[in-house]
């Protein structure tokens, strides 16, 4: 169904229209990873976005690695304001991954270089009162398949948090990050069962919490334990 909706900037010409400009579309990616931050981006475009639309922005789920690094790119190059902000794992243990996404968002958001004035959210919303310049909201349920600021959001946070799972494993060698960036993937959770969970791994999320019981021999587990000298 998301292939059959057309990313455009129709929501951001009809706030024009009331007189908002600048604009600021907000998303996030890794909520359902099990496997370090969540990541929100916030980016305000310039009012032509024709450009944008022509080179194939859309939402970041629907690109290539290669057409999303292109297009992070063009929009670093084109955006009035970029702003990324991470919540690690043990925060999202702490507060649930609904708060936390939410959080990351209303950070990314004050992250801004540029004062939005009204702001375009996928699916969600923010609690703005805590800003210095707080502004209005859209939810847009689908928004990155239908705005070309949350689209750019959704592009400039996949391709940050990408990079940050590549880097991560290095140091965490044996999950595949790179590969599955810290997503259930049959691998991911292979390598959860042998290995157990690292200190990044989010232990509220179910697999994650079962891989850490059976590595601890708990009762009801599987029996597999690992010896803490190795």
């Amino acid at each position: 169904m998301l292939k059959l909706l057309v990313c455009s900037d129709a929501p951001e010409q009809a706030l024009r229209y009331r007189g908002f400009r600048a604009i600021a579309g907000v998303d996030e990616v890794g909520r359902g990873a099990l496997f370090g931050p969540v990541v929100a981006a916030a980016v305000i475009l310039p009012q032509r976005l024709h450009g944008l639309a022509r080179a194939g922005l859309k939402d970041s789920k629907q690109l290539t690695r290669e057409q999303r690094e292109a297009l992070d790119r063009r929009i670093r190059r084109l955006a009035l304001a970029i702003s990324i902000a991470e919540i690690d794992a043990q925060t999202i243990d702490r507060v649930n991954i609904y708060q936390a996404t939410r959080l990351a968002m209303l950070q990314a958001v004050a992250g801004l270089g540029l004062a939005p004035d009204h702001l375009l959210i996928d699916a969600m919303r923010l609690d703005l009162s805590a800003l210095a310049h707080p502004c209005g909201q859209t939810r847009l349920f689908y928004g990155d398949a239908l705005s070309l600021s949350i689209a750019a959001a959704s592009v400039v946070a996949k391709v940050h948090r990408d990079r940050l799972m590549l880097a991560l494993d290095a140091e965490h060698p044996g999950y595949g990050l790179a590969a599955h960036k810290g997503y259930a993937t049959p691998q991911h959770r292979r390598s959860l069962a042998a290995l157990g969970p690292c200190p990044l791994h989010r232990r509220s999320f179910a697999p994650v919490r079962a891989s850490d019981l059976v590595c601890l021999g708990a009762p009801g587990s599987a029996g597999l334990t690992i010896d803490p000298g190795k």
